[in-house]
């Protein structure tokens, strides 16, 4: 049974924000009041057809009665009632809790892990897949920082990505990426396995972090190294060290004011997201970890190689298209994750 109290307020709410909209809210408000209005809408959506088919199945039951309507009714019915399990399953998904954060551009950070040279190779496979995956998808994907080596592989690489639900599908991509290849400097042609983390972090705006002059430490330094991505230039690029945390963030564009405002960007976003895990932590602390949690320790994927698969350890899911997926089709995978988060979510409210 659907809680008619929750949908009546929910409808309330949408009624309200859209009156205010309407006889124009004050400009600081108009961002907030856009956005919470636009997250109900679906929801308001899914409400009123399910809302319209109870009505239906009513109204045909109550033809019954009458003889010169039986035959339609009884023509009708089975379809109505056959519908009203799949428009209750809609709603309950769309009436799960939010991730608040799910709207919000991210930030994605991909480091090599274990394996030397040849995970910073696989890293930088990683770049280019996510670079696909948004382009695919229309979304902008900017790299704001990388550190390449010799061979070009990426020692660091910090990417700003924005669009429709880009945190929302990035999310579980968070974890240990493993990698089994044979590498093209061996000889031997021997399997090796290497890794890769990505961090996926939403963007924080200054409202949601404030960020005290005194907590931060601000140095500028030459970009420079083998590889690096502006090497030989201006002292332009920019450290920002948050004091309390031990954070530290870089930016090595050739404006150094442009460096600040990506550095303190990113470091937005690295406080914004440790406020997240605390928050998760506290919440799942008498619960068994789940997926969506961001555990970047805990290995996630493989992508083997030789047999030309792909396995998401976190829902057993194998999918024998590497070469799709390295090019930047995500979507089966990420889909099955949003599929089985949400069963979960389902799941914990029916418990």
């Amino acid at each position: 049974m659907l809680p008619e109290d929750r949908l009546r307020q929910i409808t309330d709410r949408f009624e309200y924000l859209e009156a205010q909209l309407n006889a124009g809210a004050a400009p600081g408000d108009i961002a907030r009041i856009s956005r919470d209005y636009a997250g109900l809408k679906p929801v308001v959506s899914q409400i009123a057809a399910w809302r319209q088919l109870v009505a239906d199945i009513a109204e045909a039951e109550a033809m019954l009665s009458d003889p010169e309507m039986r035959d339609l009714a009884e023509e009708e019915l089975p379809r109505l009632r056959a519908a009203l399990p799949g428009a209750e399953a809609a709603l309950q998904l769309a009436l799960l809790p939010k991730d608040e954060a799910d709207a919000r551009p991210a930030m994605i950070e991909i480091r090599p892990g274990t394996g030397g040279e040849e995970a910073a190779l696989f890293a930088g496979d990683l770049l280019r897949m996510y670079t696909r995956y948004a382009e695919a998808r229309g979304w902008r994907l900017e790299v704001v920082d990388l550190q390449e080596t010799e061979l070009g592989g990426v020692k660091e690489v910090t990417a700003r990505i924005e669009g429709d639900g880009v945190f929302a599908r990035l999310k579980f991509e968070s974890g240990v990426h493993r990698v089994q290849r044979v590498p093209e400097t061996e000889s031997g042609g021997r399997i090796h396995t290497s890794a890769a983390t990505v961090a996926v972090l939403p963007v924080a705006e200054e409202v949601d972090i404030d960020i005290p002059a005194a907590d931060i430490r601000i140095d500028t330094m030459r970009a420079s190294g083998a590889g690096g991505q502006h090497v030989n230039t201006t002292d332009s690029a920019v450290r920002i060290t948050h004091q309390p945390t031990g954070i530290v963030v870089t930016s090595s564009e050739k404006s150094q004011h442009r460096n600040r405002e990506i550095a303190m960007g990113v470091l937005r976003a690295r406080l914004y997201d440790l406020e997240r895990q605390k928050a998760a932590d506290a919440m799942a602390a008498d619960r068994k970890a789940q997926v969506g949690t961001g555990d970047r320790s805990e290995r996630i994927r493989t992508y083997n190689f030789p047999q030309g698969r792909v396995t998401d350890h976190r829902i057993n899911l194998t999918l024998y298209k590497l070469d799709q997926v390295m090019a930047g089709d995500l979507d089966e995978v990420i889909d099955a994750l949003v599929a089985d988060a949400q069963a979960r979510q389902l799941a914990a409210m029916d418990g």
